[in-house]
């Protein structure tokens, strides 16, 4: 080949596929964490926060698929890690990127995203066209599928596509289990202050106990900033132990899998506390199991909602919202009882995103209102629950928007 002849063309050996259960192989450039997991695939439309969204324990066994191309680019730190437990890996089994993983360059930066993926064992994509992904799940439901990642390119890719097709998926699958806390602790961490970082709470006015299916740490910190003591139980906590912790409210968090497989053994125990006439806020996977607690239905989303750009409307103050969502799981908005009002529904699709029980201090949402990657419209909801606990204690109310 003469000096001047062009070098021929080759394409690089892919060393990550993704292979759906109905037969699809998607290759790709791999990163993070090596191995193959299965798990059900969907996409995030938010633009930012890749870190809190890989964090979140909601998502575990699910791989996200980012629509935004260009992912690393602001690298990883410690502050912006969702999951209780900053030791645990990340329950999300995996993510995929149009791009190649970027360099750092954020003043916060600790280190390259592509590595913090290595160090929470999350497998990563990269390379392929996540538009057509994104249409694909849009058309034909969340996928089952595996993700592998092997520096060689050796796959046995038939033996990858029975993997993907014998794998159940989520529904009636309780994942609380792994994401929630193993004992009882206390949080006193307050919000994230612009070039300060986190401060601890040094007055604890009112006492909420959190029951635990994989919170995130901003719910918790928005109720220390509320001046709450807050008190962290694990998911199966059950109601004698928690109403012997005197607590002036009880929250449900958010978290992943089929409500209706973890109410097995939560929903007798919200029963409970609802009758014990406490103050109750739930979000999430905390809303999907008041719900199935009141009579209720849970259904399965065709394409879930992920994001950080969701229209909701709040029939209680008839105002639009966009908030941060996270969920594969609905509540049937058809099936709530009387004495239960839908308070929230999306408008992109209308399906059911807050309701709260008539004559007693209890309310929940779909949407996850503490953001943590998202706007902040919702943060009246928790100056909303402190307002309940302050009406059972006979004391001032604070303005929801403050």
């Amino acid at each position: 080949m003469s000096e001047n002849q062009p070098a021929p063309w080759t394409q690089s050996r892919p060393t990550a596929v993704l292979v759906l259960a109905d037969g699809t192989v998607i290759e790709g450039t791999g990163a993070g964490a090596t191995g193959a997991v299965e798990a059900e695939v969907c996409f995030n439309t938010a633009i930012t926060g890749y870190q809190e969204i890989l964090t979140d324990p909601s998502y575990a066994g699910q791989v996200v698929t980012f629509t935004f191309p260009h992912i690393g680019n602001v690298g990883a730190n410690f502050e912006d890690v969702e999951t209780l437990d900053m030791d645990q890996p990340a329950g999300v089994a995996g993510a995929i990127f149009k791009m190649p993983i970027t360099n750092p360059s954020n003043y916060r930066s600790d280190g390259h995203f592509d590595a913090w993926l290595k160090a929470r064992n999350i497998i990563a994509l990269c390379n392929i066209d996540t538009r057509a992904l994104t249409a694909h799940i849009r058309e034909s439901g969340l996928a089952n599928a595996v993700i592998a990642h092997d520096p060689s390119g050796e796959f046995d890719i038939p033996a990858l596509k029975a993997r993907a097709a014998a794998w159940a998926g989520l529904e009636g699958m309780d994942l609380a289990p792994a994401v929630t806390s193993k004992q009882s602790s206390q949080w006193n961490e307050n919000p994230w202050i612009w070039n300060q970082g986190y401060a601890n709470s040094d007055t604890n006015a009112y006492h909420i106990v959190a029951m635990d299916f994989g919170v995130k740490r901003n719910i918790l910190r928005l109720f220390a900033g509320l001046d709450c003591k807050v008190s962290v139980v694990p998911a199966t906590a059950n109601e004698e132990e928690i109403l012997a912790m005197n607590p002036d409210g009880i929250f449900l968090s958010n978290g992943p899998g089929d409500p209706a497989a973890t109410g097995e053994y939560s929903v007798p125990e919200i029963k409970k506390l609802i009758a014990s006439g406490l103050p109750i806020f739930g979000i999430c996977l905390g809303h999907q199991m008041l719900a199935l607690a009141l009579g209720a239905k849970t259904t399965k989303m065709h394409q879930g909602h992920h994001g950080a750009n969701h229209p909701v409307k709040d029939h209680t103050t008839g105002k639009v919202e966009i908030v941060s969502m996270n969920h594969g799981f609905a509540v049937d908005g058809e099936s709530l009882p009387d004495g239960v009002e839908e308070t929230h529904v999306s408008l992109f699709d209308g399906t059911n995103c807050g309701l709260r029980v008539e004559g007693k201090p209890v309310f929940s949402v779909q949407h996850h209102p503490e953001a943590s990657p998202g706007p902040q419209d919702s943060h009246y909801l928790f100056r909303r629950f402190l307002n309940l606990i302050k009406q059972a204690k006979g004391e001032a109310l604070v303005e929801e928007r403050a």
